[in-house]
Order: structure tokens, then C-alpha cells, then sequence
């Protein structure tokens, strides 16, 4: 039989539609689309895929029962090693892991593991695979997780599983982190990220939300008040860096950060909304991540005019390709090669933003090649808000009242990358408090290596669960 190079494709909202609606870009395949998919994987002796994937899914096996049919059975095996399939399978950057490996790859197009994996896991809400989940016996120790994103919810689903105590103390009235607050309805729908966390609160993992580890409550008190045995730290990137700029004190201005958790956990979009969001006419972001993506797409969808500013060309921009294929295919306008001078401003209020345009020179030190101003060619953009999304870094509230919580000079949490191990006994941490702003899977990454490490501090040299296995 000859290989299928071409990759079966994803059902989609019409641009024209989706450009003013939070509904879900992308509808998912149906199950002969995900059957057609799963057959073109060659089933490879060794497969290189799954050494691509930061939480070992067993690509291969699952693939193989969503060729003969078998859904439940495909579902049992990605969740053997990840808590969060339905978030995995469309937030994750598989062209740049899982099916950069595939060797399909070399011929034509790799398989749509993403897309396959979303299937399932849709597929097992749908039937309600895991509505049944009971938590295992208590080996009766207890781990504090800080933090509710996909890092946090991660250790805390792992550790779970192994009988353990386990409570996420949570700053927000909802548990999630980013996949709430910062990813946009249209890519990740709110519900399924509420049900993949009911399902850890079946497994008996407790959450204390409203709760600020650092202010309300401090690590040394989880151990010597609490009896906590280990804490895993996985707080995430929430401190929005800004340009420093003139003009970024006035009204009208908002970080990416905020406008985000506004839109996604506020709800601000909502005509019964009670957190305001200003509506603008022409909205500006600046930046080319997936951050910017989600604010310009957001902002397209509060019915603004919307350009996006970024100093280097088309080639550099770091967001997915996928992310500014449905950003141009929506209306996003693109200002490449241009870099903001000063915000301007009447009466306090954003009034326009005054840019430059740039030529690509040498590379620097990220490997990419350094934007320089040409001379002689400022103009201006006429707005009334501007997005700022150039990047985050760690809130220091937690380290800086945490003795002996080490961290860099930008803030990341110093670790023992093998186990993910802070320099103060018994505390790990993971995620973005780590790494600064990075992706979901390598978030999700950490929390699962910190786990294995947490539970061979607490079980001891030889009776860990991943040795008694």
C-alpha cells in the first residue's frame, strides 16, 4: 500500500464567522477522519515521536487502537502518562516536538498526533470515560502543590494516582492557571479544562483557591503547621515585562496579561460581564508570540480593527504558524519589521503609537538576526489601545519571602533540572516559575518529573512507585 503523505484536515469555522465569536476555531475530526489519520502512522519499531513528547504519551500504541476503533482503549494508554489530553490536543506545539520526530516528516506531512489525541480524549468525555474515576488507597502522606496551571495540575494528578495527599493552593477563584486565564475560549474551550480538573478532584486532590502562597500562607508553615512533607512550586510567569517607553502609564494601555485574564477568566467579552474591558475602535499589540496571537485574535473579536507590531520579519515571528495562519485568515493586519517609539496620548488617553521600521543585521545572542532602526523613517499608527505582550517572568511575592528559595537575576526558581529540585530541602518547583513564560507540555513536563521525584524522596531508595512498578 503507498504512503499517505498528505495529512487528513481539521474541519474549521469559516474566518468570516469565527471573527466575531468565541466559539471554537477548530471542530475536531470526526471518527472516519481520525480512522483515515491514524492509518497512515507506519507503527515504527523504534518510534521517534514519542521521545519528542515531554510527558512520554505512547504515541504509537494509541494510534494503533484509534486505527482498529478502539477509543477507550486509546484513551487508557494516553492517560497512563497525561493528566490533560483534551488540553495537550490543542494547545501544544506538536510540529516542534511529537511530529517534528515523526518520520513521515522526511517524505511529506507528519501525523496529526495532536489532532488524534484530541479525538480521543473528546471522545472519552463524550462517553463519559472517567466520570467513574475513584481515588486509590491513601499511603498517608501529604504534598502541598502551589499554583493550578498545567505544571501544578500535572504533579498533583501524578502524585494522586500514587495515593497521596494532595492540596494546590491557588491565587484565582479558579483552578487552571494560563489554561484559564490566558488562553482564549476559541482554542481551548473553558469546559473541557473543568472537567479535566474534576476529574483530579475525583482522584481526591484538594484545592484551596483565593489563596496567595506567600502572603496568606508561607511554605515553611505548610511543613511545620500543615505536616506537609514536600511542596512542588508551580506558580507560573504572571508578571508582565513592558517596553519602557514613553506613554505606557496611559489610559488605554493594558499588558497582554491583563487583557487576557479580563477576556478568558472575567469573561469580559459578555454583555452580563461585571469587569469592564475598554472596546476600542483600533486596537494595536504589540509582539509576535502566541500571547500576541491570543490578544490580536481577541481583540479582532471585540470588533476592533487590529494591527500587530513586531520588530523582526514574518520568518522570526515565534508564534506557531497555525496561531498567524487564523490570525491573517480572521483580519489581523501585520506590521512587520516595525518597533514602537512612544505611545501616544490626548487628555490620558491612548490616541496613537509612534513606531520605526527596522532592517534585520547580524544575529544576536538567541541565534536570530538583530533588528536595527533605519534612520529617517518614524511614522505613526492611529489607535486607542495598545496590547503590550512582549513576554512575562515569575512574581517574586513567593521568593522573596521564601529563605533559601534561590532564584536567577530575572526571577526563574533554580532547580535541579534532573529532578526538579529547589536548593531548600523537600521544595521543587516547575513550569514557567522556572523557565519563564514557555509552553503547556513543557510545564507539564516538569510537574511530572518533580512528582516521581517528590515520591522517591517521601517512599525512599527502593520503594518509590515508579521502581515498584
Amino acid at each position: 500500500m503507498p504512503l499517505k503523505l498528505n495529512r487528513t484536515a481539521m474541519p474549521e469555522q469559516d474566518p468570516k464567522a469565527r471573527s466575531a465569536n468565541f466559539e471554537e476555531v477548530a471542530l475536531g475530526y470526526t471518527e472516519e477522519q481520525a480512522r483515515t489519520e491514524a492509518s497512515r502512522c507506519l507503527g515504527c519499531r523504534n518510534p521517534l515521536c514519542e521521545g519528542g513528547c515531554p510527558v512520554q504519551v505512547p504515541i504509537r500504541d494509541f494510534i494503533a487502537e484509534v486505527k482498529k476503533g478502539d477509543f477507550a482503549k486509546a484513551y487508557r494508554i494516553i492517560n497512563e502518562t497525561n493528566s490533560l489530553p483534551a488540553v495537550c490536543g490543542r494547545v501544544c506545539p506538536q510540529e516542534e516536538q511529537c511530529e517534528k520526530e515523526c518520520v513521515l516528516a522526511k517524505k511529506g506531512a507528519p501525523i496529526a498526533i495532536g489532532r488524534l489525541e484530541r479525538y480521543v480524549a473528546d471522545w472519552a468525555m463524550a462517553h463519559g470515560l472517567g466520570d467513574d474515576v475513584k481515588p486509590p488507597e491513601s499511603n498517608g502522606h501529604k504534598v502541598a502543590v502551589v499554583g493550578a496551571g498545567p505544571a501544578g495540575l500535572t504533579c498533583a494528578g501524578d502524585l494522586a494516582r500514587k495515593g497521596y495527599e494532595v492540596t494546590v493552593f491557588e491565587a484565582f477563584h479558579k483552578p487552571g492557571g494560563v489554561l484559564v486565564y490566558g488562553i482564549p475560549e476559541f482554542r481551548l474551550p473553558k469546559s473541557l479544562v473543568e472537567r479535566e480538573i474534576e476529574t483530579l478532584k475525583k482522584l481526591g486532590v484538594c484545592f484551596e483557591l483565593n489563596t496567595i502562597v506567600g502572603r496568606t500562607v508561607e511554605i515553611g508553615e505548610m511543613f511545620e503547621q500543615e505536616g506537609f512533607e514536600a511542596v512542588f512550586v508551580g506558580s507560573g510567569a504572571g508578571l508582565p515585562q513592558f517596553l519602557g517607553i514613553p506613554g505606557e502609564n496611559l489610559n488605554g494601555v493594558y499588558s497582554a496579561n491583563e487583557y487576557l485574564t479580563r477576556i478568558n477568566l472575567m469573561k469580559a467579552y459578555r454583555p452580563d460581564s461585571l469587569t469592564p474591558v475598554k472596546k476600542a475602535k483600533r486596537v494595536v499589540v504589540v509582539g509576535g508570540g502566541n500571547v500576541a496571537m491570543d490578544a490580536a485574535r481577541s481583540a479582532l473579536r471585540m470588533g476592533a480593527q487590529t494591527r500587530v507590531v513586531y520588530r523582526r520579519s514574518m520568518q522570526e515571528l515565534p508564534a506557531r504558524k497555525e496561531e498567524v495562519h487564523h490570525a491573517i485568515e480572521e483580519g489581523v493586519e501585520f506590521d512587520l519589521l516595525t518597533n514602537p517609539k512612544e505611545i501616544l496620548g490626548d487628555k490620558g488617553w491612548v490616541r496613537g503609537i509612534r513606531c520605526v521600521r527596522m532592517a534585520l543585521g547580524e544575529p544576536d545572542e538567541s541565534g536570530r538576526r538583530r533588528p536595527v532602526e533605519q534612520p529617517g523613517s518614524e511614522f505613526e499608527i492611529e489607535t486607542d489601545l495598545v496590547i503590550i505582550a512582549i513576554g512575562t517572568r515569575p512574581n517574586p511575592m513567593l521568593t522573596s519571602v521564601t529563605e533559601g528559595l534561590e532564584t536567577t537575576r530575572w526571577g526563574g526558581i533554580i532547580v535541579d533540572e534532573d529532578t526538579m529540585e529547589t536548593r531548600l530541602p523537600g521544595v521543587y518547583a516547575g513550569g514557567d516559575a522556572v523557565t519563564g513564560a514557555a509552553t503547556v507540555i513543557l510545564a507539564m513536563g516538569a510537574g511530572k518529573t518533580a512528582a516521581a521525584s517528590i515520591d522517591r524522596q517521601i517512599m525512599g531508595p527502593g520503594k518509590a512507585d515508579d521502581e515498584r512498578i
